[in-house]
């Protein structure tokens, strides 16, 4: 009977540390969306996201428009815009669709650059990786959603890519539902995230 109570013991313990884990990742996601380090860059990289058809969906809005804020701030002269196409028979790629926008609230064409091919964050960034090389661009600034910029960070930071964040200061998932469950997306790529970086630090020990 003891054994037993001190195995239960033993395990409510490990729920606690690991409940306490998860909270201090959520926080330091939370913090990271919310710490605004918007600075002169070389370029603004707005992160993809969905559209329908030639009409951005309401959080890629919010990302465009915040891109094109930061721009007309004069923080940066050029702006990235990220995101393939999202289905078959789309007519736009998300980054034509956001250029569309620009467009249409007087950017100047030749401030802008678009890749047509990524479908995920760390492709966004390989292909902006690209037009940086290509264009002489070394510092950014990333713009995406609060909960996701964590994330974007840290993949600019495995590619090699000078960037600091400015999340849009609103969100369009602001139903505590979508938030949460935004949240819990990004705290299970964290740990993604971080069980790959061990998985290739163990590799290169190995190697």
């Amino acid at each position: 009977m003891k054994r037993r109570r001190g195995w239960i013991g033993w395990a409510w313990r490990l729920s606690l540390l690991l409940l306490l884990w998860l909270l201090a990742v959520g926080g330091w996601v939370f913090w990271v969306g919310h710490n605004d380090q918007a600075e002169p860059a070389d370029a603004i990289i707005v992160l993809g996201a969905a559209a329908y058809d030639a009409r951005p969906s309401p959080v890629f809005e919010e990302r465009i428009r915040h891109g094109l804020a930061l721009y007309q701030r004069g923080l940066a002269p050029r702006l990235i815009f990220t995101g393939g196409f999202g289905g078959s028979g789309a007519r736009f790629a998300e980054s034509e669709v956001a250029r569309r926008y620009a467009l249409r609230h007087a950017i100047p064409d030749e401030a802008i650059l678009i890749e047509t091919h990524s479908r995920s964050t760390r492709q966004n960034l390989l292909y902006a990786r690209e037009l940086m090389r290509a264009n002489g661009i070394n510092k950014v600034i990333l713009v995406s959603d609060p909960l996701h910029m964590a994330r974007a960070l840290r993949i600019s930071r495995d590619l090699g890519i000078e960037a600091v964040a400015s999340a849009t200061p609103s969100t369009r998932f602001r139903s505590l539902r979508s938030s949460w469950r935004f949240l819990a997306q990004e705290i299970y790529f964290f740990h993604r995230d971080l069980f790959d970086q061990a998985r290739r630090w163990w590799a290169q020990l190995r190697s």
